[in-house]
């Protein structure tokens, strides 16, 4: 077992070898784009377009949106006909994950919502999954012909400034819904007091997408032909936004819709306990 291991380190520590000689030795390649053109374009997207079945001209941020809507729709529907039917009392692995899952989400809402969670769990369930998945989806690779003939990576829909005042915007109208159905227009005044939520919610899940997707483009621009660096920090930049991002913004979503859905208790009934206390206590 000794010198099976000691193979395999020694082959892996090889190919690394290899891979950074090849780093420093082959030369690089001439890119077409400049790295300030590709850098704005990745934030304001007005060049490079796709057209969306010959009718309008999109940016690429809107088929990466309505891929992983469709995929995570069909795999939901998957689940749901196929595989929950045949739960087991003793949970196999993918039952497991999956319980663990909805439960993570569940206690996150019990917790910061103890009133009114049972849409708030499903909301936060269902918007970790899709920032999750859609922020992981650009590691596919997958590829689109933009208008102009060129082809391009489909890039994670929140990194569009568009899909990520979305997301905020529909997370503050879920906290006004709680607030309203259970302190009716004293919850409308409770969310309107946080009037820069759904701003700060847009834009930390704009920033933090947009600046993984900034620190790559410098990297393939600046380390020739690399076959390491660009792999690892597009990986971790993407794995470490999508938990981190996916987190966030549940967590804050849930707290925010707790503090609104709390009951607010009326000054007169808080003044009769406060008098009837009183009264037991000269007693």
């Amino acid at each position: 077992m000794k010198n099976k291991n000691s193979i395999v380190t020694a082959i892996i520590i090889c190919l690394i070898v290899l891979s950074l000689i090849g780093v420093f030795l082959i030369p690089g390649k001439q890119h077409g784009e400049a790295i300030g053109d590709a850098i704005r374009d990745a934030v304001l997207h007005e060049e490079n377009k796709i057209s969306l079945f010959g009718i309008l001209e999109v940016n690429p941020a809107v088929i990466s949106a309505f891929t992983v809507t469709g995929t995570l729709l069909i795999f939901a529907a998957a689940i749901r006909i196929f595989i929950i039917p045949r739960f087991k009392r003793v949970p196999g692995r993918f039952q497991l994950l999956l319980e663990k899952l909805v439960s993570f989400f569940d206690d996150l809402a019990k917790t910061n919502s103890p009133h009114r969670n049972g849409f708030l769990s499903v909301y936060i369930f269902s918007a970790g999954c899709y920032i999750f998945v859609s922020t992981i989806f650009e590691l596919l690779g997958l590829q689109a012909i933009t208008t102009g003939n060129a082809p391009i990576a489909l890039p994670a829909p929140l990194s569009d400034i568009n899909a990520a005042i979305a997301m905020g915007c529909q997370s503050y109208l879920v906290i006004l819904s709680g607030g309203i159905m259970t302190n009716k227009i004293k919850g409308v005044g409770l969310t309107l007091k946080e009037f820069s939520l759904p701003i700060s919610m847009s834009f930390r899940l704009f920033g933090a997408l947009l600046s993984g997707l900034l620190v790559t483009e410098l990297v393939y621009y600046t380390i020739y032909l690399s076959f390491i660096l660009p792999v690892v920090v597009a990986v971790l930049f993407t794995l470490i936004h999508a938990l981190i991002q996916t987190y966030v913004l549940t967590l804050l979503t849930s707290i925010f819709y707790g503090e609104v859905s709390h009951p607010k208790e009326n000054k007169k009934r808080s003044k009769n306990k406060s008098s009837n206390t009183a009264k037991r206590a000269e007693a």
